[in-house]
């Protein structure tokens, strides 16, 4: 099984972000991460979870975890509901971020993906570095 660990980071919301993922394959680890100058935390949680997926080759199994309910809970339950109403929510509403949700679900379609949550910030070793590299990504351009 191949791991995922995403998270995201802003300061200010909106604010610089960054994204990060450490993707575990086979034993080997590998570091991913990106910034965006002027962005939400909720959209770096989303890049974080679409990079590391685009990271792997379709097809593959995959248990992507992350400390955003926002991520796991949009990809597992809101989804469906926003695309059989055409990307609105049951308020009629667009939903915010539609094309980073879009690009999750492509990305989450093309594999065999596992979503689970962990509670941030409670020494979770890969969360923990996750939120490093997405902060150490903002300190390098702010």
């Amino acid at each position: 099984m191949i791991e995922a660990f995403t998270d995201g980071a802003c300061r200010g919301n909106p604010g610089p972000g960054g994204w990060a993922a450490v993707v575990r394959v086979e034993g080997e680890e590998r570091e991913l991460s990106g910034f965006d100058p002027n962005t939400t935390n909720n959209r770096m949680e989303l890049t974080a979870a679409i990079e590391a997926l685009a990271s792997l080759p379709e097809s593959v199994e995959v248990l992507v975890t992350s400390d955003s309910r926002y991520v796991i809970d949009g990809i597992t339950k809101w989804v469906h509901g926003w695309k059989r109403k055409s990307w609105r929510k049951s308020d009629g509403k667009p939903v915010l971020n539609q094309e980073l949700w879009q690009r999750l679900d492509a990305e989450a379609g093309s594999r065999s993906v596992r979503w689970a949550w962990v509670e941030g910030h409670t020494g979770h070793p890969e969360n923990e570095r996750c939120d490093q590299l997405a902060n150490i990504e903002i300190d390098r351009h702010v």
